[in-house]
C-alpha cells in the first residue's frame, strides 16, 4: 500500500488578494511561511519517505520547510504537478474579470490550460509515483485546483471538492489498482490551541 498526503502549498499575497496564480511564480508570504512550518510539525510525528513538490515556488518553500521538519534531505520536484495555467487571466482578481470579460469570461479563449491537459499531466505523474516509490509514505505538495481535479477524477464517488485550504493534508492510500481518502482538506494544524 502507497499513502500520499496531498498538500496544498501555503498562503501567498495573491492568494489574500484573490488574485489567480496558475502559473505565476508567486512566493509564500509570512503567513504561508509560518503555516508551512506548522504543517511540518504536525507531520514530524509521523513516518515520512518521500516529499515531492511543483516547481513553482509557493509549492517549493512550503515543501522544503516539510522536509526540513521531516529530516528529509532532498525532494523530488516535477512540473506535472504545477497549478492549472491561468493564461491572460493570470494576476487578475474575480472582480477584475467581470469587468474585463463579462460573466462568461470561464468559457472565453484566454489561453488557460484545459481540465484534460491538467488530468494528462497528473495522472501521468501519479503513475510514475506510485510505480517508482511504491509502498512508501509519500508528501506531496502542490496547488489548490489541481488538487481538486485530481481528486474528482480519482474519487468520483465523493462530492466535488470545495477550495482547498493553505497547507490542507488530504491523505490517499492506493492499493490493489484502488484509491481511498482517508483525510480530506484538514487544516487542524493551523487551529488555535
Amino acid at each position: 500500500m502507497t499513502r500520499i498526503a496531498i498538500i496544498r502549498h501555503g498562503c501567498t499575497s495573491w492568494n489574500k488578494a484573490g488574485r489567480l496564480q496558475g502559473y505565476s511564480d508567486i512566493p509564500l508570504d509570512d503567513e504561508g511561511l509560518s503555516q508551512a512550518r506548522k504543517l511540518g510539525q504536525r507531520l514530524a510525528s509521523e513516518q515520512w519517505d518521500v516529499v515531492c513538490s511543483s516547481h513553482l515556488i509557493r509549492a517549493r518553500q512550503t515543501a522544503a520547510i516539510v522536509a526540513e521538519e521531516l529530516g528529509i534531505d532532498s525532494i523530488w520536484q516535477d512540473i506535472r504537478i504545477g497549478e492549472a495555467g491561468g493564461g491572460q487571466a493570470e494576476g487578475t482578481t474575480e472582480a477584475e474579470r467581470l469587468a474585463k470579460w463579462g460573466p462568461d469570461w470561464k468559457q472565453m479563449d484566454l489561453g488557460m490550460e484545459t481540465n484534460t491537459d491538467v488530468l494528462e499531466r497528473g495522472l501521468s505523474f501519479l503513475e510514475d509515483l506510485i510505480t517508482t516509490e511504491e509502498g512508501k509514505q509519500i508528501v506531496l505538495v502542490t496547488h489548490g485546483s489541481f488538487i481538486r481535479q485530481i481528486l474528482a477524477y480519482l474519487l468520483p464517488e465523493m462530492p466535488p471538492p470545495p477550495p482547498m485550504g493553505n497547507t490542507s493534508v488530504t491523505r490517499l492510500e492506493y492499493a490493489n489498482g484502488e484509491w481511498t481518502c482517508h483525510l480530506f482538506n484538514s487544516v487542524t494544524h493551523l487551529e488555535e490551541v
